[in-house]
């Protein structure tokens, strides 16, 4: 907190932003012929891509914030981070001193960290394959799609008119779906089937199935073998990547040695994991899988400054993905700008994600739908190095207290929807202010897990703190929509609006009320 200070103080909050950016785009020394095709397998070509990526996931996250906070917050004091030597010299190229023999026998101690995951994780896929193998269990196999990464809010559930705002539904009315298959796949343990448009959904293990054939245990043992022997003596030597990304490469030879009916047709992930393609990912595609990247959110930009737009937020100029899909062409040329001319990009609108069969509360009369941001607390909002203080409780409760207002002026409930439940994460001032606010006439609270789809639907019309993705959906349904700014410091022209209009200050607020037609 006290390096949040002394980056607030000299008025430059970016720059953990800029350490993160140059970590993004640093490509690691490493010739291409010192990638071996036994770890990396059909990865092999983009091997330093997914290298930086799986860093960027694993290093590059909230402790290395938290560690450039700490080195600014003590005058003179380097950063002390388990960082390859190469990123290493990118943070003091950005202005950071390092501790390099510190930083050196940190990075040391977790490739071997990394080195010792990939052995235990070659031993339990034998293992798994051994137990499935005996039990005779059964796997997903004919033609099936598989989404990764999902919760239980993910997943189908019909409220009393029968529809469901969630990702696998969404997937089976997109015209450009994988067709004719068994199965709609996914991971969340101790979910119960269940069935969209006749297709039935079904939990299973994870994305790469167990091997269970005595042929492919015994190949994927002996590879298991060679690349510990592999990842170990280069790392002894100074090659670290093979020890790194043993953990990552099992996954990949076990997605090798599948027989052909046990893989999806099409394997889906969602932008909340935009950073890393998984190493199995490009065995898959090579044997016929489509690979795909979609976007339940557009909330990625960051904010035009008075100089221009800022480069891309961390991580996302390391993309690979085959495949994206985004809501509109602002969003499309937002990954175009990210990522060049690589993969293909389909413009599908809206894509649902996460629902409920929790009902709406009752509403009488005209009624404005309220889309929110929930600040975190200092401690947690300083870790994440925002360049910009926009999502914080003096912002957010102003948001909320000016629309309130206005609307009950101009005799329209507020139906107030909060973007997520993030518990004491929360700002706890922001708390306090949320149990009181709740209690104020013409607020009626609306559950965080009801679709926004739904709650729209029942408004006259709908404002969104920028840039939430709710008041796209109020576009696609035909409802109005503006962004509302209490502080002024959104720009009017910014692209990461969508074209939607943005709203600054409760006087223009008023205005834009006033002219919805009744």
């Amino acid at each position: 907190m006290r390096g949040y200070r002394v980056l607030k103080d000299s008025n430059a909050l970016g720059r953990i932003a800029d350490v993160k950016w140059a970590l993004t785009n640093r490509r690691f020394d490493i010739r291409e012929g010192h990638f071996s095709k036994y770890i990396f397998g059909a990865g092999v070509n983009q091997a330093e891509i997914v290298c930086r990526q799986y860093l960027l996931l694993r290093v590059a996250g909230l402790e290395l914030n938290r560690a450039l906070l700490h080195a600014l917050g003590k005058a003179g004091a380097p950063v002390v981070f388990y960082l390859p030597p190469a990123w290493r010299k990118t943070v003091q190229e950005v202005g950071f001193k390092i501790a390099p023999l510190r930083s050196a026998l940190l990075w040391n101690a977790f490739v071997v960290r990394m080195l010792a995951y990939g052995v235990l994780r070659i031993g339990r896929i034998i293992l798994d394959g051994i137990k499935a193998a005996l039990k005779k269990s059964h796997q997903q196999s004919g033609s099936y799609v598989y989404f990764a990464d999902l919760a239980p809010g993910n997943l189908p559930q019909p409220s009393k008119d029968g529809r469901s705002h969630d990702i696998i539904t969404w997937y089976m009315q997109w015209a450009g779906r994988e067709t004719c298959i068994d199965a709609l796949c996914h991971g969340v343990a101790g979910s119960g089937h269940s069935v969209v448009n006749g297709t039935p959904v079904v939990p299973v293990p994870g994305p790469v199935p167990p091997l269970t054939s005595l042929g492919a245990l015994s190949c994927f043992a002996a590879w298991g073998i060679g690349a510990i022997a592999l990842a170990t003596l280069d790392f002894m030597r100074g090659r670290w990547w093979h020890a790194l990304m043993l953990n990552p490469a099992a996954l990949a030879a076990q997605m090798r040695l599948q027989e052909a009916d046990r893989l999806a047709r099409e394997y889906l992930f969602h932008n909340s994991g935009w950073i890393y393609r998984p190493l199995w990912t490009y065995e898959a595609e090579k044997r016929g899988a489509r690979i795909t990247c979609y976007s339940y959110s557009t909330n990625n930009e960051p904010f035009k400054r008075s100089e221009g737009y800022p480069p891309h937020p961390y991580g996302w100029q390391a993309m690979n993905w085959p495949h994206y899909l985004v809501w509109d062409d602002y969003h499309a040329n937002f990954i175009r700008r990210a990522v060049g001319d690589t993969g293909k990009i389909d413009v599908v609108g809206p894509i649902w994600f996460q629902c409920s069969a929790m009902e709406m509360p009752a509403i009488e009369g005209k009624c404005v739908a309220v889309f929110d941001v929930t600040p975190f607390r200092s401690s947690r909002y300083q870790i994440l190095g925002a360049p910009l203080e926009f999502y914080v409780p003096e912002i957010c409760m102003a948001f909320l207290q000016d629309i309130q207002k206005i609307t009950y002026d101009a005799g329209y409930s507020m139906l107030w929807k909060r973007k997520r439940k993030i518990g004491s994460l929360a700002h706890p001032r922001y708390r306090l202010f949320e149990e009181r606010f709740s209690e104020v006439e013409n607020v009626i609270i609306v559950d965080q897990d009801i679709s926004a789809y739904r709650v729209i639907e029942k408004s006259t019309a709908v404002i969104s703190l920028p840039f939430t993705s709710t008041a796209l959906i109020a576009r696609q349904l035909g409802k109005p929509a503006c962004y509302y700014d209490p502080s002024g410091m959104v720009q009017k022209d910014d692209r990461a609006a969508h074209g939607i209009e943005i709203v600054s200050g409760p006087e223009e607020l008023s205005v834009w009320l006033r002219n919805i037609p009744d």
